[in-house]
């Protein structure tokens, strides 16, 4: 193997020396006699790291035992058949050659330098926000640095669990790929990669180096859309329940909600139980139109909305402002109950009395009566629904003490001036009465 840099110049002429004495050697006079060792030999050193070299032979007369590489080296010591150099900061695979002679005779010795580094850099490519369940999923690792790339493997897991294991290769950076299907159980669980690097072939070990791990979320959504439901009708002003389904939900309980009425947005309670998801909230229409009433469920960026239409109406209302509750009249006076209800349709509008179900005239004149006392109630009643309100009517009689005084005096003045009359007409009746008058006298003196 050649060096892996460019030699020097002083290596260069060496090197190019070494090899014109080994072609003008005749055969079989390159120091077959004797070998010249290199120790130790096809080392395995860390990167940037120092060797100590030996070259060395059992030629009795060995003579000019040199090193030769493109690598810094020093003479540490030498004597008879051998010749010690140190080498400092390998950084890649190389080939040392030890020369020498031998009685005239050239010896060669090699040496392969495996350089081994640890991955800079390991790490598990970002996974996706949400991972449909049952669909592909591809796992990738990114190995930077580290050698022997022949002894470097990338292991994919999740959580302990290998899920495949490959050769680095010579890629930089390497890609490592594995395909998995994901499923429910995959929700929440930490997904990573491993680097092996396997010298114990070389008597070193097995270095492991890991990346971050990383969490999958996956989800499910059911082809079908929720379920919406509202009233077809509702009256303005009125709140009206808004209950949304979706079932088949995976996890249900990280899916979002939307509930609106047109671009008012409400205020959904949502649960979950299982893979089901409801929302609940209350709405209500201000005016009379038709309202659209919006459900829309999101998860793993997909959604699915249903829509459904309500028509708000003015359903019949009395007015509470111009219908008094409590009314206090007098008996044999002339009123009128003014209540007023408003709707679409007009609504119908009368006051029964409890109990009796007699029905007081609303809206025109009419005289009260002490048997008008009572609760009423009244009512308000079209196609659309009804409204009831209650009215208490409290009918007073007159003064009882002026009316028994009154006729007390009345019949006094009735008995004084019936006696009156009879004294009268008696008074009347005596002076009218026939009187006789003796003859024997002319005069008489009258009596009474």
């Amino acid at each position: 193997m050649m060096p892996s840099g460019p030699l020097p110049r002083a290596c260069w002429t060496s090197f190019i020396s070494l090899l014109l004495v080994c072609c003008l050697l005749p055969p079989g006079t390159q120091g077959q006699e004797f070998q010249l060792r290199v120790e130790p030999q096809n080392p395995v050193v860390p990167a940037g790291g120092s060797l100590l070299v030996n070259c060395s032979t059992d030629c009795p007369s060995a003579e000019l035992i040199s090193l030769e590489t493109s690598l810094l080296k020093e003479s540490v010591g030498s004597g008879l058949g051998w010749a010690a150099f140190q080498l400092s900061n390998v950084t890649g695979d190389i080939q040392l050659l030890c020369s020498g002679f031998c009685n005239g005779s050239q010896m060669i010795g090699f040496s392969n330098i495996t350089v081994y580094r640890f991955p800079e850099r390991v790490e598990l490519a970002p996974l996706p926000l949400w991972q449909p369940v049952g669909e592909n999923l591809t796992l990738r690792c990114m190995v930077s640095s580290g050698a022997p790339r022949d002894h470097l493997t990338v292991v994919l897991l999740r959580e302990e669990e290998e899920l495949g294991r490959q050769p680095a290769g010579d890629g930089e950076p390497a890609e490592v790929t594995v395909t998995v299907l994901a499923s429910r159980d995959d929700h929440g669980a930490s997904f990573s990669c491993r680097t092996e690097l396997d010298l114990r072939s070389q008597g070193l070990g097995l270095f492991q180096n890991s990346s971050a791990p990383r969490k999958l979320r996956t989800f499910a959504m059911p082809t079908t859309p929720p379920r919406l439901v509202v009233p077809r009708f509702s009256e303005v002003e009125t709140s009206w329940p808004v209950d949304c389904t979706l079932d088949g939900l995976f996890p249900a309980s990280e899916a979002q909600v939307q509930l609106a009425l047109g671009d008012q947005m409400l205020n959904a309670t949502v649960v979950s139980h299982g893979d089901t998801l409801t929302a609940t909230a209350t709405a209500k229409a201000e005016q009379e139109s038709t309202q659209e009433i919006v459900c829309n469920v999101t998860l793993g960026g997909e959604s699915r909305e249903t829509r459904e239409n309500v028509k708000a109406y003015n359903g019949p209302k009395i007015d509470r402002a111009k219908c008094p509750q409590r009314l206090t009249w007098k008996d044999r006076t002339m009123h009128i109950l003014q209540c007023q209800a408003r709707g679409n349709p007009n609504p119908k509008l009368q006051c029964l009395q409890e109990g009796s179900m007699f029905k007081v005239p609303v809206g025109i004149p009419f005289l009260v009566r002490l048997n008008y006392s009572g609760t009423y109630y009244c009512q308000a009643a079209s196609s659309r629904g009804t409204d009831v309100l209650t009215v208490m009517m409290d009918v007073q009689g007159r003064n009882p003490i002026a009316i028994t005084i009154v006729l007390g005096v009345l019949t006094i003045l009735g008995l004084v001036i019936l006696a009156a009359a009879s004294v009268y007409v008696f008074g009347v009746q005596k002076r009218r009465d026939i009187y006789h008058v003796r003859q024997s006298s002319t005069r008489l003196p009258l009596a009474p």
